[in-house]
């Protein structure tokens, strides 16, 4: 097996030291390694692909971190198409929560919620993708179909 050196704030390193041991991991490589897929397999859903989708993605941020605000407004713009709302809130006394409604194919919600993952000092990232392409004349009164209505969704960014 390849050995891959990550840097991260230690912080988060004790963390995920803390989860390895509460939950039976052999260490924090597994833990990692684990994390690793959740992560390249959110966005490989087939039952997603190819369909009208409406995601909702809040991102948390330390309002004195001014760069992260400028930059959800900046995503905002350059994915107007895809953004169909976008909602900021002050949560208690030094935090904000942006929230974006977002609709179209998962290829372009992926992008934009990795663009969010990547953005420097968010606190944290959770999405959840639904369909809704069955929600036209022919699923009318019809109530979900099996691989309908389903969320599909992940946290993330703790580490900005």
């Amino acid at each position: 097996m390849t050995v891959v050196s990550v840097s991260m704030p230690e912080e988060l390193l004790e963390r995920i030291d803390g989860f390895a041991d509460e939950h039976g991991y052999t260490g924090r490589s597994e833990v990692v390694r684990e994390a690793s897929r959740n992560l390249l397999g959110e966005f490989e859903d087939a039952k997603l692909e190819d369909r009208e989708l409406m995601a909702v993605v809040t991102v948390l941020f330390d309002y004195e971190t001014t760069s992260v605000e400028e930059r959800m407004m900046r995503l905002r713009h350059e994915h107007e198409g895809l953004v169909a709302s976008n909602f900021h809130n002050h949560v208690g006394s030094r935090y904000c929560m942006e929230l974006f409604v977002l609709e179209g194919r998962l290829e372009d919600i992926s992008a934009f919620v990795g663009k969010i993952r990547a953005t420097t000092d968010t606190l944290t990232v959770d999405y959840s993708v639904t369909p809704v392409d069955e929600f036209g004349a022919d699923a009318a009164g019809e109530g979900a179909d099996d691989e309908g209505g389903h969320g599909h969704g992940g946290h993330g960014n703790d580490d900005g």
